[in-house]
């Protein structure tokens, strides 16, 4: 018994000092950050691009502090159990669960709670859980990627591909990913053969959609976890820095022999942590985690986080409308609404603009929204049509709540997501043939089908969209040629720059530019331009990244097999030669390239090799990416039980309407063009190839009409305080389902029932949480103090020490606190004060003094002249005589002379 509390305790231990080892690392980190007040390096605006919401963070946080007391306990507690055929017996499983516990993973391993009400097959929740309702997790936000085939890491566990630059495959060591960019993946920004099919927007709905189905956060720390050094200052592997050698005489190579790189975060209970988890007698290698839902359902425009969505919606409309720019207009319509302010902003500013003037980076449903502003403007029409669908079906049914209206308006968008890119986009990805065998027609819900996206989709596969970048942003005028006012801008230069949208002619340009504009042809010898590789994230002279390197890393990092294990997996046939590649590859001189750097077929790494094989026919990849795309975009359509054809999500009646719609009626709908291409996808010239507004196909909302009978005993309950009920009608019956509030919990029935009597239940109230008071998972770090507020909570911190970028932990802001600075000035004062007090005393007491002393000495004078004068008369000397005399050898009669007169 007591060794079992020793045990425990010390366990116990370790845990803390792991919490105090990572969120050093954290702190450290913010604090260089908050020093650096100039304009955000290249890998800092990575870093913010890849800097998870709050719920997200924090299981990157828990995973962290679980992975590093692991290695710990591995070290410490079980050295004793070398010889023990039975390891499994090491901890208990009380000990199991206080390790997931104190470290925070325990609520992301345990399924979640499924609600039970008429609403569970009406709207999925906002976080993807509990869409199939025997897996729970699966497709849920922050959870594990897929794995489709076992990931290759060099201890078997963790440690990324090239971690070790001894370690052999295939009797080769694989080359620095900078040296295949340069030597076979970058080409000059001239060098661009343009699509003569599919316009730019083709390249952005790409983007657009990779980010609502797929965000890996990185590392939360950007400094080693044992020593704590920084991540920007090593050229070292120590997790989480994996940074990315630079070869001799590089362009990049201003500032090191390196470019900074973080791992990705473990999920939890994975990797490291797995060595108490699961089966001891095997391997639980790392996996990384999901911060989105994996469902196209239009998390880019709420969400994946009940905190993240209740920050996007407006709770003062009644018509479930979201939040809009309050300080913006474009020609009347809405932007997104700015983020909170950050210090130093992420974002560009206009040059020249002062400080008062300052834009923000904008708030979307995904944090990357401002990386490129024609991806800013994808998103910012999709708010628009959020408010105009809204705005439409309250108008349709003013009995409906606005959580009603929200709910309903949020499901229609993302309907129309899965709609255009199932439709009109993945077609023209795949080509026709493998849509057909790798996708083919919807069958319905399957419930066997895991929707997860997977580890080779989000890092390899849908990255082929990259080599689809073209180096230019072009904006036209309203007759669709090059803007008088507004230059064609290089990639670089749009970079975090959300200004440009606002100060530089709104949407409708950036729009022209991208449906009249060809995107970039993926060459073999064309795979990706300078913009890209030599200048990403540039805002200043500050360095600068390569996103093709970045890619192969991160397949690295996260233990990718090389490109013919996937072949193998696609039932594609091995390419063992340089001979066997030129099956798949057309281009002789890249295929040299690649056999010289990586010496063997096996060794390729499977992003490069997927971009370079030969296009399918009427497809814009090649067999091995149209394989895997296609698996996923299947598994996400027949694993999703809210998928817009399944039967019970919508009626026949609006399925048909809903099929009417396109991304370019979206356009017409919620900007000024009045002329689009049919297929926004089409690139086309204009006017020839563009259609009146008024010929392209709308929905009919009138099918989402719902007929109210106030004839029941019922009526509509008040409103409820922090929250809102929807009707949820059933089997005839008015059911309705209430929810609180982000920050609120539920105190009553959740779900109330009309009755010949009346309601069943009286409405539940919404209660605040208390935030402060979770000792588990407490909000704020130990260095900063919660204050409880209504729906949420504070994190206060005692001057000169300031929120850091994660808004829980206090940093140090490199200044004097105001109460020193008060102090300082009040001592200043003081002796000020002082100073002039003692001069004016010292002055007083001088002047009083001198008065006496020449009040004594006139005394003196006047009794010494009439001493002189007595004398003098006495000596009978007249005053004339005296006068000529040498006054100066009788000083008595001479210094009195004139006294006697």
């Amino acid at each position: 018994m007591k060794e079992g509390k020793t045990e425990k305790s010390h366990v116990i231990s370790i845990l803390e000092k792991s919490k105090i080892m990572v969120d050093n690392a954290i702190y450290n980190t913010m604090e260089r950050n908050l020093k650096r007040r100039e304009i955000n390096s290249p890998s800092q605006l990575l870093s913010f691009s890849k800097l998870p919401e709050p719920t997200s963070r924090a299981v990157s946080r828990a995973a962290e502090i679980m992975e590093t007391s692991i290695r710990v306990i591995k070290k410490k507690v079980y050295l004793k159990l070398k010889q023990s055929q039975h390891p499994t017996d090491a901890l208990s499983e009380d000990l199991l669960n206080i390790i997931a516990n104190i470290s925070g993973c325990l609520p992301y391993m345990l399924p979640p709670k499924c609600p039970n009400t008429c609403l569970a097959n009406k709207y999925r929740l906002i976080t993807g859980a509990c869409n199939n309702r025997d897996h729970p997790r699966w497709g849920a936000s922050n959870t594990a990627l897929a794995r489709w085939l076992p990931p290759v890491y060099e201890d078997g566990i963790s440690q990324p591909k090239g971690w070790n630059h001894n370690f052999l495959y295939n009797g080769f060591p694989l080359p620095l990913v900078r040296d295949v960019t340069r030597q076979v993946i970058q080409v000059s920004n001239e060098a661009v053969t343009e699509d003569d099919q599919y316009s730019d927007f083709l390249m952005v709905w790409g983007q657009y959609i990779d980010h609502d189905i797929a965000f890996t956060p990185q590392s939360t720390s950007k400094a080693a976890f044992w020593g704590g050094i920084d991540c920007q200052l090593t050229c070292e592997n120590q997790n989480p820095c994996f940074p990315i050698q630079l070869p001799v005489n590089d362009s990049l190579a201003t500032d090191g022999e390196c470019l900074p790189f973080y791992r990705s975060s473990a999920a939890c209970g994975t990797g490291d942590q797995g060595a108490v988890f699961g089966n001891f007698s095997e391997s639980n290698p790392r996996q990384q985690m999901n911060g989105l839902t994996s469902f196209l359902d239009a998390s880019t425009v709420y969400g994946s986080s009940p905190a993240l969505e209740k920050r996007l919606r407006n709770w003062t409309s009644e018509e479930g409308l979201l939040r809009v720019n309050g300080r913006y207009r474009d020609g009347g319509r809405a932007y997104l609404p700015f983020a909170p302010r950050r210090e130093p902003s992420p974002c560009a500013q206009e040059p020249g603009a002062d400080g008062a003037d300052q834009i923000e980076c904008f708030l979307a449903g995904d944090g990357r929204a401002s990386e490129v502003i024609s991806l800013t403007a994808m998103h910012t029409l999709w708010l628009r049509e959020h408010n105009r669908l809204a705005a439409a079906l309250k108008a349709l049914n003013a009995h409906w709540s606005a959580d009603a209206v929200y709910q309903e308006a949020r499901k229609i968008v993302g309907a129309l997501h899965q709609i255009i890119t199932m439709r009109d986009y993945i077609p023209k990805i795949l080509g026709p043939e493998a849509f057909q065998e790798y996708v083919g027609p919807y069958k319905g819900y399957d419930s066997t089908v895991n929707p997860t996206v997977s580890n080779v989709f989000s890092t390899a596969a849908f990255r082929f969209g990259h080599a689809t970048i073209h180096p230019l942003v072009r904006r036209l005028d309203a007759h669709f040629r090059e803007h008088p006012a507004l230059q064609k801008l290089q990639l670089h230069d749009v970079f975090f720059s959300p200004w440009r949208l606002i100060k530089e002619g709104g949407l409708d340009p950036l729009v022209r530019g991208l449906l009249a504009r060809s995107a970039k042809l993926q060459v073999q010898d064309q795979l990706m331009n300078e913009e890209l590789t030599e200048k990403l994230f540039v805002l200043s002279n500050s360095g600068t990244l390569d996103l093709a390197s970045l890619n192969l890393q991160r397949g690295r990092d996260h233990g990718l097999p090389g490109y013919n294990a996937w072949r193998e997996f696609c039932d594609l046939p091995k390419l063992e030669t340089g001979a066997d590649l030129s099956t798949a590859m057309a281009n002789r001189s890249i295929i040299e390239k690649m056999m010289d750097l990586y010496k063997h077929p096996n060794n390729i790494d499977v992003w490069l090799g997927g971009l370079a094989e030969n296009f399918l026919p009427k497809a814009r990849t090649g067999p091995l990416f149209a394989c895997i795309i296609g698996k996923q975009m299947k598994a996400l359509r027949e694993g999703d039980r809210f998928w817009w054809e399944n039967n019970h999500v919508f009626t026949e009646a609006q399925r048909r309407e809903l099929a009417k719609h396109s991304l370019s009626r979206i356009i017409c709908d919620n900007t000024g063009l009045i002329r689009v291409p049919v297929d926004a996808f089409q690139v086309g010239k204009f006017p020839q190839d563009f259609e009146s507004c008024e010929n392209i196909p709308a929905m009919n909302l009138e099918v989402w009409r719902e007929i109210f009978h106030q004839d029941d005993k019922c009526g509509f309950p008040g409103k409820v305080d922090n929250g809102d009920f929807v009707d949820c009608g059933e089997s005839g019956k008015r059911i309705l389902v209430y929810s609180c509030h982000h920050g609120y919990e539920l105190q009553g029935q959740e779900q109330i029932t009309c009755t010949d009597k009346g309601w069943d239940f009286q409405p539940p109230i919404c209660k605040d949480i208390n935030e402060c008071k979770n000792l588990l998972g407490p909000p704020c770090h130990h260095s900063a103090k919660c204050k409880n507020t209504k729906g949420s909570f504070q994190c206060l911190c005692t001057d000169p020490y300031i929120l850091g970028e994660d808004e829980r932990t206090c940093v140090d802001s490199g200044r004097l606190p105001k109460a020193s600075l008060i102090s300082i000035l009040l001592g200043a004062i003081l002796i000020s004060g002082l100073a002039a007090l003692t001069w004016v005393v010292i002055c007083r007491w001088t002047h009083s003094a001198t008065e006496s002393t020449l009040a004594i000495r006139e005394r003196e004078r006047e009794i010494t002249s009439q001493l002189g004068c007595e004398k003098c008369q006495e000596m009978k000397i007249s005053q004339q005589s005296i006068s000529a005399q040498d006054t100066g050898k009788d000083p008595v009669c001479g210094s009195q002379t004139l006294l006697c007169k």
